[in-house]
Formats: C-alpha cells, structure tokens, sequence
C-alpha cells in the first residue's frame, strides 16, 4: 500500500499495523517528538471521564489511551481492527476489555455509552461519515463524543513546514525508528490526504451531533473535535388532520 486515499481497504490497514504493533507506541513518541503525550493529556481532559460511565476508546491500538481514560474510575472498552495490536495491548493492560471491530459496523447495542473517543484513528476508515454515523448510534442520549486527529495548521508558514517534515525529515526517522518504514510512508500520505478542521467538523454536525468545535493542537498539526448527542428524542411532527382530532378519537374503528 504504497500511496493513501480515501478507498483504502479495511484489511490492508489492519494487516499495515499488524506489522508494526509491537514497536507503534515508540515510533509515534519519537515521530511526534514526544507531543503524543501531550495530546493524549488534552483527549482525556476534552473526554473528561468519570468514575462509573462507560467509556468507548475507538482505534485504541495498544491501550495506552485507554489505560489514560480508565484513570477516573470509568469502564473503558478498548476497540481496534488490527488482531496484532489487540494482542500486544491485552498482554500489556489486561485490565482492559478489548474488542476486535470495524468502527463502521460496531458490536455495541444503541445508547450504550456515556462516551465515545477515536485518537488518529478516523483517517484510516474507509468511510470516516458511517462511522461518525456509528458513534452516534451507541452513544446515551447526551452522550460525548471527542475526535482527535492530524489536521490542517491554519497558517501558512507552519504549514509548509509541517509538510517539509512529512516529506523530507520523517521518513529519514522512520528508517531509523521503525523496522516497517513503508507503513510509515502510507500514515504520512493519509494525514495530507485527509481534510481540514472545518471539513470534519461539517461531517460531525452531519452524523447528527450538535455543540461542535474543535480547537487546534500544535499550531493546527492535530485538531480536538467535540460533540454532543441530543439528550432528547427528535419531536415527531403530526399531521394537521391528526392534530385537530382528540386524542382518544385518534385510532378508533371508523364506521
């Protein structure tokens, strides 16, 4: 998988960070020059989980969102589609539920969790708008929804350094840091290939959710997205035929 785009195949991505699993956590804290840490510290307090919710940790990886998240007291279900590193994640946090899944058919009932959070994650779906669609559907009515991921810096100048270092200085660490350095050039064509802050934010409002913002994180290389679920149902409009009619006439035999 030599070149990114938004057709990317599930299985091809889950089998890319098979490969790389065991060394993940370690490459993106060098690639990011430690400011993964730093992210994760914002996602947590933007999720801000309590003791008891449930909390649904998408794209988890190996778990060390998860474990940030689970801090508070919540019950957090990890998710990810690569079996390599569900399996690198259960032998280092085995206090963590880990489920296999695709985040656009998710095994979860409607309204399951208090919270749902995805971290780099959403660009690697092959449809990033069913998924949104997804984490509306198990949210509780109020329910939280927190997406952090690689974005667009607004100005210009650091855009064009962020770039530069996409395409001239990272790869150089990749052969360094990484023993599966061709998996790293397709991460690096996924985050030029995905949209801005305000693209995404356009997708969130329509999967359904209200109280959408985001705020830049490093100068705009990673935005922080946030969401709510209504808390109510929808108002089901009726009929002026069915409004003028009493309600215990509404329903009755007609003669």
């Amino acid at each position: 998988m030599a070149k990114a785009d938004l057709s990317k195949q599930a299985s091809d991505v889950a089998t890319m960070f098979d490969q790389v699993a065991k060394g993940y956590d370690r490459t993106n804290a060098v690639l990011s020059v430690g400011n993964d840490a730093l992210w994760r510290i914002a996602t947590v307090r933007a999720v801000a989980p309590k003791q008891g919710e449930r909390i649904l940790d998408l794209a988890a990886g190996t778990g060390t969102s998860s474990v940030a998240l689970a801090k508070s007291g919540a019950t957090v279900t990890a998710v990810d589609f690569s079996a390599g590193m569900i399996d690198v994640g259960r032998a280092r946090h085995p206090d963590i539920e880990f489920v296999q899944a695709d985040v656009t058919a998710l095994p979860f009932k409607d309204r399951e969790f208090d919270a749902v959070t995805i971290s780099f994650g959403l660009r690697n779906v092959q449809d990033p708008k069913k998924a949104l669609a997804e984490m509306h559907r198990v949210l509780k009515p109020g329910g939280r929804l927190v997406i952090c991921e690689f974005s667009k810096p607004p100005r210009a100048i650091f855009r064009a350094g962020y770039n530069a270092y996409l395409k001239y200085l990272m790869p150089i660490v990749v052969r360094v840091a990484s023993s599966n350095s061709e998996a790293y050039d397709y991460l690096a064509d996924s985050i030029r290939e995905w949209p801005d802050q305000g693209t995404l934010s356009q997708w969130i409002r329509g999967a359904g959710f209200s109280r959408v913002a985001h705020r830049n994180l490093t100068v705009g290389v990673v935005a922080l997205h946030r969401g709510r679920k209504s808390a109510t149902a929808p108002r089901v409009r009726r009929s002026r035929a069915s409004a003028a009619t009493p309600p215990s006439e509404q329903g009755a035999p007609k003669l």
